[in-house]
C-alpha cells in the first residue's frame, strides 16, 4: 500500500474532517471581522523559499486561514491561489500554526499587502 506524501496538498476530505473536528469544540468566536469559508488550493512559500501545498479554509478582508501538512514557522510568507483565469499572490504574516487531525496543521495570518493578480492574458 502506497503511503501519502507527508508534504502533499491536503484533500477536500482532509479539510472537511478537520473543520468538523473544530466545529465540535465549544469555543466562543472572538473574531472581530467577518470571515467566509473558502476552500481552494494554495501554495505557501516560506521566507526560506520552501513551498508548502495547502488548502485555504477561510478568508476575510484582513487575513486568511489555511490547512497544510507540516508546521510552518511564524512570520512573513507568500500565499498563492489561482482561479481559472487569474493567480493571486498575497504577502501574509503567519501569526499562529497548530497541529490538528491526521497529522495536518491549521494556520492563520493577516495580509501584509493587497494581492497581486495576474491574468493569463498579461503573460
Amino acid at each position: 500500500m502506497k503511503t501519502p506524501d507527508p508534504w502533499s496538498r491536503p484533500s477536500v476530505r482532509d479539510l472537511r474532517e478537520v473543520l468538523e473536528s473544530i466545529e465540535r469544540l465549544d469555543v466562543t468566536n472572538l473574531r472581530t471581522h467577518e470571515r467566509i469559508e473558502l476552500t481552494v488550493p494554495a501554495e505557501i512559500t516560506t521566507s526560506r523559499g520552501n513551498t508548502v501545498p495547502a488548502m485555504t479554509r477561510e478568508i476575510s478582508r484582513f487575513g486568511i486561514g489555511m490547512l497544510h501538512r507540516g508546521s510552518i514557522s511564524l512570520g512573513e510568507v507568500t500565499v498563492k491561489m489561482a482561479s481559472e483565469s487569474r493567480e493571486y499572490c498575497y504577502r501574509v504574516a503567519v501569526e499562529w500554526c497548530m497541529p490538528c487531525e491526521n497529522g495536518m496543521f491549521i494556520s492563520g495570518g493577516r495580509f501584509l499587502s493587497k494581492p497581486n493578480s495576474v491574468s493569463e492574458s498579461d503573460d
